[in-house]
């Protein structure tokens, strides 16, 4: 799977937060509080592709009073660094192996136990391919699967394998959509974003991903799996709060498009210095929610 950088992680983790969908959330949150979870008194959260624990820093402060996280990532940096953030986010430390420091190699991330916010969570980090390692994942206990930003860089056959294989509620939000505007608009940024539209189907670790149609995709292949579904969107809507932001948006998306060699050279430059000085865009993302009845 495509790696991504702890700092460009952390860039868009503020804004991230911002942008996730409060109405599908509380409908969630709802959910959770109706279920009986599989261990009394705590609900057990899978992360997949967690990253430094974003998603975790999100949605841990509105869940129980106890809760047991597995962050479950492909690269053993990015969940070193998840420790190393989550020790420094909570309020408390209760274990007395926290003070691990970061390792090299492919070494196990100890687990942590923390309170933020009154809530104690215990947290497990796993080192895991998601390509080949999904199902095993899936058929341990849990109340929910999570996920954000993710299933856009999935194949079609590996998304559809996981549909099949998934018997527990899924939340996965941030899933890009397609949707880009631009302000001002130019004439030339239909052409760019097809490009990176093209860009996005690309191999991302688990065959040609099914880029912006993921949204739809996998509402579609869960509904066949008898799964009640909603969706909602939840765009980052960019300002000049947000500079850094949008230079790196630019420069990513400006790279993308160069990789497939579509536009000319110049034509892209151009659209990247244009860009990187924009005070508003608009990037489309849906939030999902899942669940058996």
């Amino acid at each position: 799977m495509s790696g991504f950088s702890a700092e460009w992680l952390a860039l868009r983790e503020p804004v991230d937060h911002r942008s996730r969908n409060q109405g599908l959330q509380a409908d969630v949150l709802d959910y959770l509080a109706q279920i009986k979870p599989v261990q009394a008194g705590s609900i057990r959260i899978v992360d997949l592709g967690s990253g430094t624990g974003s998603n975790l820093r999100a949605l841990a402060p509105h869940l129980n009073a106890f809760q047991h996280w597995t962050l479950v990532d492909h690269d053993p940096a990015l969940l070193q660094a998840a420790r190393i953030a989550l020790l420094a986010w909570a309020d408390d430390v209760a274990n007395s192996d926290a003070n691990q420091t970061m390792s090299t190699g492919i070494a196990p991330v100890e687990p942590i136990t923390i309170t933020k916010n009154s809530k104690a969570m215990t947290i497990e980090f796993r080192c895991a391919d998601l390509v080949n390692d999904y199902q095993a994942i899936l058929s341990e206990p849990a109340d929910l699967i999570t996920a954000a930003a993710f299933f856009d860089l999935v194949a079609e056959s590996w998304l559809a394998q996981f549909c099949a294989a998934l018997s527990k509620p899924l939340y996965t939000v941030l899933t890009y959509d397609g949707i880009e505007k631009w302000s001002p608009p130019e004439p030339i940024d239909a052409d760019i974003l097809a490009a990176f539209h093209q860009h996005q189907r690309t191999n991302k670790g688990f065959g040609a991903a099914v880029g912006p149609t993921a949204p739809e995709r996998l509402e579609s292949l869960l509904r066949a799996q008898n799964f009640i579904t909603a969706c909602a969107p939840s765009p980052w809507v960019l300002d000049h709060h947000d500079r850094s932001l949008i230079a790196q948006l630019a420069k990513g998306s400006a790279n993308a498009v160069r990789e497939t060699r579509i536009l000319q050279r110049d034509d892209v430059d151009r659209w990247e210095q244009l860009r990187r000085g924009a005070t508003h865009c608009e990037i489309g993302h849906v939030d999902f929610f899942a669940y058996k009845p």
